[in-house]
């Protein structure tokens, strides 16, 4: 017992340290960081670094365990796709330590509400342990998975969009606009995936990396196959006199291509219809074949 209050001293003791930090009255800057906005030099200066007992040293300090400690159980798990890949699939603001803080911080959480759960029902021992340590993977493995829905969920709107934006890039470079003026005028008129990724490209290129560079980050970002059969006709814009005209059969080609997989997205609901009108008609047959059988079982024995 009194080992468990001076842990839980200790545990107070950090944690009323760390907040105190983050109260200005507590941490008040020094003269110099307070005169260097005023300063022409130091105007656009970082801020002074986090002490040591703050919660962005903190954060420091847990990050990196909570990157390789989370991709170490990604990979366990059978995640190969990079998390970095994925956070910048679908452009979210967190890169890929922040998103590990906040997945072992939902981690934790899972452990402490199955801690009180086992604590409260006491359950044979077995069960608690799977409580107390189920709660936690459970709380990792939901986190991954919306990483993991809203990627595929991405790639399958540049999917369907591909075909649309092929069109536009041939209607554009056949009325004579270059390659970049065709891929910016996508980006700032659309409002779908391909517009948002088109725009990133555009930013790519203005940093210094020609069209084609820029789209073939695109595509490696993405993962999508018929992105990857049309970057390499769009590396011909300087090449190829009747390019409209082969990026219009690519765009029919990936056209064809969605019809297919919604064909078979259709069969396939088609068939799973018939699962419940077969069970629900097996059922009754069944039964009605089980009780004369079973009579005539009781008479020929009787």
């Amino acid at each position: 017992m009194t080992r468990l209050l001076v842990v839980c001293g200790m545990a107070t003791w950090a944690g009323v340290t760390l907040f105190v930090s983050r109260l200005r009255w507590f941490s008040r800057p020094g003269l110099v960081e307070r005169l260097r906005p005023y300063v022409a030099s130091g105007a656009a200066a970082s801020s002074s670094p986090p002490g040591i007992l703050s919660v962005d040293s903190f954060r420091e300090l847990v990050g990196p365990a909570s990157r390789a400690a989370g991709e170490a159980l990604a990979r366990l798990l059978g995640v190969s796709e990079g998390l970095e890949l994925r956070l910048e699939r679908i452009h979210s603001p967190l890169d890929a330590t922040a998103f590990r803080v906040r997945q072992l911080g939902w981690s934790l959480m899972g452990f402490g509400a199955g801690a009180m759960a086992a604590l409260a029902l006491r359950p044979p021992p077995i069960v608690g342990l799977l409580f107390v340590l189920g709660a936690p993977l459970f709380a990792f493995l939901l986190v991954e998975q919306q990483v993991a829905n809203a990627s595929r969920a991405w790639q399958r709107r540049v999917f369907l969009e591909l075909p649309v934006i092929a069109e536009q890039l041939a209607m554009l470079l056949s009325a004579g606009f270059s390659l970049n003026a065709a891929l910016t005028r996508i980006a700032a008129r659309g409002q779908g995936a391909c517009a948002r990724d088109l725009a990133r490209v555009c930013g790519r290129v203005r940093l210094g990396l020609t069209e084609i560079e820029a789209l073939r980050e695109w595509a490696a970002v993405v993962n999508v196959d018929a992105l990857d059969h049309l970057v390499p006709l769009l590396a011909l814009n300087r090449e190829a006199a009747d390019l409209a005209r082969l990026i219009s059969e690519e765009a029919r080609s990936i056209r064809r291509e969605v019809q297919r997989q919604l064909v078979e997205t259709i069969e396939r609901r088609a068939q799973q219809v018939w699962i419940p009108v077969t069970v629900a008609t097996l059922v009754p047959g069944v039964i009605f074949m089980a009780v004369p059988f079973v009579e005539a079982l009781r008479l020929f024995s009787s």
